[in-house]
């Protein structure tokens, strides 16, 4: 006959079966594992300081073109007999080279004509002066009161004499007339277009061709106004480098500003520097220096003010011009001062000092003076340096 428990002592014995079940549980439980401390401060990467002196640069862009540009004009009218091989678009000629020739007989003529002219006066003024000394020796002879000017015929004289001076007038201007049947490069020129042809008929001003100075170039180069301050005199004599791709190469000429236009652009609010080039096509150069064509689409770098002790700085990391910087394991800001933006960096010339580490990391939640430590990268390039002396050397085979 199975044995029957009391109702009321069913409770008492459900418990102590769940203890004793516990205490059995308890008594095969490993002890926990002892697990190191955690780390509590944020690590960081940081970035050392290095201070050294700078120069500031200015950059623009602008196209190159010739300083000066002229249009060849007739100055006397003429059929043109003669063009030079060289006076072609895109040719290269040399200061005083003759490009044009209009036809010169007319004038040759007329030269030989004032030169007559000219004789045939010299050799009435000589007479005249010499019937002037006739009359007035005659007159001597005569009577000893003082003779009129008319009686010694000097307004003969004068009316000679001013037709002397008409006709050498006259000899230059045939003389000159007969130069302009050449037409002359004006200065070392790249031929820029031309406009006739041998059997062309040239009036006065009619247009020859279009000639471009080489020995100078130029580049206009707009700057915002608030860029001047970083420049020296307001850039005027700074050097300049200029820069251009051709031929998928890159190329680098050296300039130097010559003057500014000294207005602000009513559209573009730029202030504009002109840069000037010496010897763009290279004419009177011995350097095998690429040739800086009319047209080209250059950038330009102008050298601007000194700095003799700056760091450049990523922006993004300036809060209210403070930086933060690695100080003794603890987070510390310093106010430092910017000269200038520039892109993605900011340049500054004081509140750095050459070693300090600027944090380069984000922090959630910093709070200046918190604990830090550095990763561990970081932490073994960033050891602090020691004075102590080395151990010396010891031989292996003598220990």
């Amino acid at each position: 006959m199975p044995l029957r428990v009391p109702r009321a002592v069913l409770p008492f014995v459900v418990l102590i079966a769940a203890i004793a079940l516990f205490a059995v549980f308890m008594a095969f439980k490993k002890a926990p594992e002892k697990k190191e401390d955690k780390q509590e401060a944020p690590f960081v990467s940081v970035e050392r300081i290095e201070l050294h002196p700078m120069t500031l640069t200015v950059t623009s862009q602008g196209l190159v073109k010739a300083k000066y540009e002229t249009d060849l004009l007739a100055q006397v009218s003429g059929e043109i007999v003669k063009v030079a091989p060289g006076f072609v678009r895109g040719g290269l000629v040399k200061k005083g080279d003759l490009l044009a020739q209009i036809d010169p007989f007319n004038y040759e003529v007329k030269l030989q004509q004032a030169r007559a002219n000219l004789a045939s006066a010299r050799a009435s003024f000589i007479l005249e002066r010499a019937q002037g000394k006739v009359a007035e020796a005659e007159w001597e002879k005569i009577t000893s009161a003082e003779p009129s000017d008319l009686g010694l015929r000097k307004p003969q004289q004068e009316q000679a004499l001013a037709a002397v001076k008409a006709a050498e007038a006259g000899v230059k201007q045939a003389s000159k007339d007969l130069e302009r049947t050449k037409i002359i490069a004006p200065f070392d020129a790249l031929i820029a277009g031309r406009s006739v042809s041998p059997g062309t008929f040239a009036n006065i001003g009619t247009s020859i061709g279009r000639v471009m100075d080489v020995s100078k170039a130029e580049v206009r180069l707009p700057v915002p106004s608030n860029e001047l301050e970083f420049l020296e005199g307001d850039g005027i004599q700074a050097p300049v480098e200029l820069s251009a791709t051709l031929g998928n190469q890159a190329y680098r000429w050296n300039a130097t500003i010559a003057r500014d236009e000294g207005v602000v652009d009513d559209n573009s609010r730029m202030f504009y520097l002109v840069a000037e080039i010496s010897d763009p096509y290279n004419l009177h150069s011995s350097s095998k220096q690429k040739r800086l064509p009319f047209g080209t689409y250059v950038t330009a770098e102008i050298t601007g003010r000194q700095l003799a002790s700056a760091a450049e700085v990523p922006r993004s990391l300036l809060r209210d011009d403070k930086i933060a910087l690695f100080s003794d394991d603890k987070l510390a800001y310093t106010t430092v001062e910017v000269v200038r933006h520039q892109g993605k960096n900011s340049i500054v010339t004081a509140g750095l000092s050459n070693g300090d580490m600027m944090i380069t990391s984000s922090l959630q939640y910093p709070i200046e003076g918190m604990s830090l430590a550095l990763e561990k990268d970081a932490a073994a390039e960033y050891q602090p340096l020691t004075t102590a002396e080395p151990s010396p050397v010891t031989d292996d085979k003598e220990s």
